[in-house]
């Protein structure tokens, strides 16, 4: 299991990708030396499991690390990355 740990920076609205697909995307900003802005997603029936938290709340998110490879119409071959969160938890200090 990978975490992101940080400080909610946005949350967006939740997006109908198509009629049985749905996302919300927020962003993390870490507490590192050189902090980090994380985008991450939630897909379906966790869409709502942010409405809990607020921007500026420090949590803890489970991640999953998914990888796509995509071919253009002119044979071009590119790899796109989605971090999609499945959990969300308070952080503990």
């Amino acid at each position: 299991m990978s975490e992101i740990t940080g400080k909610i920076k946005l949350i967006r609205d939740t997006q109908a990708v198509s009629a049985s697909f749905n996302k919300k995307e927020f962003v993390v900003e870490t507490s590192e030396q050189y902090p980090q802005f994380i985008q991450l997603e939630l897909h379906q029936d966790k869409c709502d499991i942010i409405d809990a938290y607020q921007v500026g709340q420090e949590v803890v998110c489970g991640i999953n690390i998914r990888g796509k490879e995509w071919q253009s119409p002119l044979g071009e071959t590119k790899y796109f990355n989605t971090i999609i969160c499945w959990k969300i938890q308070p952080l503990n200090k």
